[in-house]
């Protein structure tokens, strides 16, 4: 561990935290300051000035990332009705009740997105206390609930992230990997942006985004200067 605060001290060092850099040139300092030795994950987080007390301040829905996810995500579809075209669509679980049951009774959490239709979504409703605060319940808002299982299943593999504001109104998301180009990095943050300010409430008052800062498994957080 003294390793690995010694590497982080020195990340820390490359970044000036007073400054608000170009997304070019954060860019350039998250692939200096990444730490470890597997292809860190790049994530953004957008400070907005929004009450997600409020139900009309409260961001939710999914961005097809340009560049995609550089992650390889395991989906579970919950279906009676399209379990054939899940399978074909390359999904990595599928069932109904009988998962829903798995999930509730041995606290199954060995995928990364459920896709259901929507005649399950009574029965999911049942264990919604458990995949709430794991952000895995599905939802119409973000493409999960469909009866285009095919689709939903090709949109995720290639790239779709799902986004939502928490209680203090931020917005995380992935952006790529470390090992992408800079310009596919570039892309991906364009395209997030672009979604973010899209969604602006019209509730909303005042200075929309706050700050925004991007950073790598484990390393600094680097603040990006709102006037790319």
């Amino acid at each position: 561990m003294a390793k690995m605060s010694k590497k982080l001290k020195q990340a820390n060092e490359l970044v000036d935290k007073k400054k608000s850099y170009q997304i070019t040139d954060a860019i350039e300092l998250i692939k200096k300051t990444s730490l470890t030795k597997f292809d860190s994950t790049i994530e953004i987080a957008f400070n907005l000035n929004l009450d997600p007390r409020h139900a009309d301040q409260q961001l939710r829905g999914a961005i097809l990332l340009p560049a995609g996810t550089g992650k390889s995500q395991k989906i579970l579809v919950l279906t009676k009705t399209k379990a054939t075209e899940a399978q074909n669509a390359g999904a990595d679980f599928v069932g109904a009740e009988d998962m829903i049951s798995k999930i509730e009774n041995e606290n199954w959490f060995d995928y990364d997105v459920i896709v259901a239709t929507p005649e399950m979504m009574a029965s999911l409703g049942k264990i919604g206390k458990i995949l709430g605060p794991k952000g895995l319940m599905p939802n119409p808002k973000t493409g999960t609930v469909t009866m285009e299982v095919g689709k939903a299943i090709d949109e995720i593999k290639k790239g779709k992230v799902e986004y939502r504001t928490d209680k203090e109104g931020n917005v995380h998301l992935i952006l790529g990997k470390v090992s992408f180009k800079d310009e596919s990095i570039l892309e991906n943050y364009k395209a997030v942006l672009d979604i973010i300010k899209k969604s602006k409430p019209a509730s909303a008052k005042g200075t929309y985004i706050k700050n925004i800062t991007v950073s790598t498994t484990m390393g600094p957080g680097i603040k990006v200067s709102l006037e790319n």
